[in-house]
């Protein structure tokens, strides 16, 4: 495994990270994976020197963290992982159960501790964007969660670039801890972030660590066939929204050949694509069978040249201006 440097800080992480939304309660989302059958998952990406564990409140209700806790210290020490959770969705239906008020941020990170079994978070990041979010009222809680050592380091999801870039001024004025990471959607369907967010990235070396990079499966087979049809695919109504614009199915076909051509799977490709991006620090794929952590694995060492990069970008669509798609 290959460990690089978490952006700018001395923090090293997995060249790949492993996502946990596919670990919880099936009662959440239909392909969901119970702990039974999640701790193969598990040991498999920490014997294959995987750290970076990425999670969130939000998945399965808390369950995915739950699992976790219950888990994953069976096949690592805790100061081997770097845990990465993430808050801001609802967990309740009262009106402070939600969002980013110091509220808010510091109950749901007492609730993570305790689901995860832990003394610490290593990476705390926003989830959903929230527009009427303070902003200083953001950067000064997460900055007091650091402080109190409950929480390494901060960072950001899916934030709109003018809202991150404000936030990582309001840090450097106030004399906080920044924003060390932006975790976006980034794959070779859904290329939004360039625009902005990985551009400032780049320039002030802050880590990227996209998610779905491998469309949520889509740029792994045809969909369209039935024989390539997977329980996700069926019942996830963002795939189905999101992912079968004709540029998407051109950009599948093309990762299959490519495939072909080089005698490994799709989704070593279309990671191995997300790899080959500039400033990319980790990819957070997600597996649901230990053979797709092997896969993952793998995809580090393949090699696409400028003819296969230039295939794949000429297949993109753009997508609308809209904060929710970047």
């Amino acid at each position: 495994m290959e460990y690089v440097r978490f952006g700018r800080s001395s923090l090293r992480v997995s060249r790949i990270g492993l996502g946990a939304m596919g670990i919880g309660s099936p009662s959440w989302r239909k392909w969901i994976l119970e702990e039974n059958e999640a701790r193969p998952i598990l040991r498999t990406a920490v014997e294959a020197g995987i750290n970076l564990i990425d999670t969130c409140d939000f998945y399965s209700s808390g369950a995915s963290e739950t699992v976790l806790g219950n888990a994953l210290w069976d096949y690592a020490s805790r100061d081997e992982i770097v845990l990465a959770t993430k808050l801001g969705n609802p967990m309740s239906r009262h009106a402070n159960a939600r969002g980013y008020s110091r509220k808010h941020v510091i109950s749901a990170v007492d609730a993570s501790l305790a689901r995860l079994k832990t003394d610490y978070i290593d990476l705390l990041q926003t989830h959903i964007w929230q527009p009427d979010t303070d902003l200083e009222e953001l950067v000064v809680a997460f900055d007091d969660l650091v402080t109190s050592g409950k929480v390494r380091y901060v960072g950001a999801t899916t934030m709109p670039a003018w809202a991150f870039v404000h936030c990582v001024s309001l840090a450097k004025q106030m004399g906080r801890t920044p924003f060390a990471s932006m975790q976006c959607e980034y794959n070779i369907c859904h290329r939004e972030a360039e625009r902005e967010l990985l551009p400032f990235c780049r320039e002030y070396d802050i880590a990227i660590v996209p998610f779905s990079p491998l469309a949520r499966g889509f740029l792994c087979a045809d969909r369209r066939k039935a024989a390539n049809h997977t329980v996700r695919h069926e019942s996830d109504d963002y795939t189905l929204k999101h992912y079968h614009r004709p540029g998407d199915f051109m950009a599948q076909k093309r990762v299959a050949q490519i495939a072909e051509k080089h005698g490994v799977e799709p989704a070593q490709i279309a990671l191995a694509w997300a790899l080959r991006q500039p400033g990319i620090t980790s990819p957070i794929f997600g597996a649901t069978k230990a053979e797709h952590v092997t896969s993952a694995v793998a995809a580090l060492n393949a090699r696409l040249d400028d003819d296969d990069n230039r295939v794949l970008i000429d297949t993109y669509e753009t997508r609308p201006l809209d904060v929710r798609t970047h």
